[in-house]
């Protein structure tokens, strides 16, 4: 303990205490002694609150950010929400769009064809392994479609119903080389078959084969539906002729053609459920060419010739027979006259 008191510190201290009670001396005499206390007090306590204040302040900025984390959170929910509610909109708004115009093009085709009874129906799927751009429907038997139904657009032809199911069909194209179609060009009014073809359906073209070798059909010129068979109705677009060629018996023309549908990317479609001459053997709807009437005149001629020519040669005959009877009746005769 003596140590100490023979220390520096201690005669700091004490020099310190001194110049404390000098200042409380002071400010008795002068009467500010509660200031002096206060600004002892102040200075001692100012780290402390400094301190303190310092920490407040970090600590409401941790939670501060925190609220706000919440309330950015909050927001960006209230926001996607939001997103979530256009985007239905959006598709309900296209949906509807896309049926308006569907339905206007129904009531078209449903003026111009008041014996058509439609369906309308949506694309739902399409193959994507084969190479004649055939798709699935969502329409189905309970809808009233069959098997053969033709399925078209606004535009044109597309193809027909081969398999049915209660809710959905799939429609092969007319691209698919196992489809044919009667159909004639519009101009010439020279018939043929249009029908699929694999390198031409790479191209998304089918073909028109059978076309008389005299046909003057030139490209550009506008194919449709002749009716024949009772599959398809008489005078749906088909397409055009894009170029054509001799075939291979060389016997016939073959030509390449554009359908007027749009095949490999149609959304929605109309098929055609019934119409009238459905499943007939509408022959008579084939219009006449130039060189089928020729034909049928040589045909006619030759009937003609041949049934003069028969009709000559038999009556040569029968005279033949009649003179031969009227000589052996008169001999014999002669013959009984003279027997006497």
């Amino acid at each position: 303990m003596q140590k100490f008191f023979k220390t520096k510190k201690f005669y700091v201290l004490c020099g310190i205490a001194v110049l404390l009670c000098a200042f409380m001396i002071r400010s008795a005499i002068e009467g500010n002694s509660a200031l002096l206390i206060s600004r002892l007090a102040g200075g001692i306590s100012r780290p402390f609150l400094e301190a303190s204040a310092n920490f407040t302040d970090a600590l409401s900025g941790f939670f501060s950010k925190y609220f706000k984390t919440a309330e950015v959170y909050e927001e960006n929910e209230a926001l996607q929400e939001q997103i979530r509610d256009l985007q239905e909109q959006l598709v309900d708004y296209e949906s509807v769009k896309r049926e308006n115009e569907q339905y206007k093009d129904y009531l078209g085709l449903r003026e111009e064809n008041p014996d058509y009874d439609f369906e309308t129906a949506s694309v739902i799927g399409r193959d994507s392994t084969g190479r004649f751009a055939s798709f699935t429907i969502d329409r189905g038997s309970s809808n009233g479609i069959a098997i053969a139904d033709p399925v078209i657009t606004a535009d044109g032809l597309v193809g027909l119903v081969w398999e049915v199911g209660p809710t959905w069909a799939r429609v092969r194209t007319i691209l698919d080389s196992s489809v044919e179609v009667g159909a004639y060009d519009i101009r010439t009014r020279d018939s043929g078959i249009v029908s699929g073809d694999i390198l031409l359906s790479e191209k998304g073209m089918c073909q028109m084969v059978s076309l008389p070798r005299d046909s003057g059909a030139s490209a550009g010129d506008l194919i449709v539906t002749s009716g024949i068979g009772g599959v398809f109705p008489k005078n749906l677009v088909v397409g055009t002729l894009s170029e054509i060629s001799l075939s291979g018996s060389g016997l016939s023309l073959t030509a390449s053609v554009t359908p007027a549908a749009d095949i490999a990317s149609v959304t929605d479609v109309l098929v055609i459920k019934s119409f009238r001459g459905q499943g007939e053997e509408n022959f008579s709807s084939l219009p006449e060419t130039s060189s089928g009437a020729e034909a049928s005149s040589g045909a006619e001629a030759s009937s003609g010739a041949e049934a003069s020519s028969g009709m000559e040669a038999s009556s040569g005959t029968e005279t033949s027979s009649g003179a031969e009877i009227s000589s052996g009746a008169e001999a014999s005769g002669a013959e009984s006259g003279a027997a006497p």
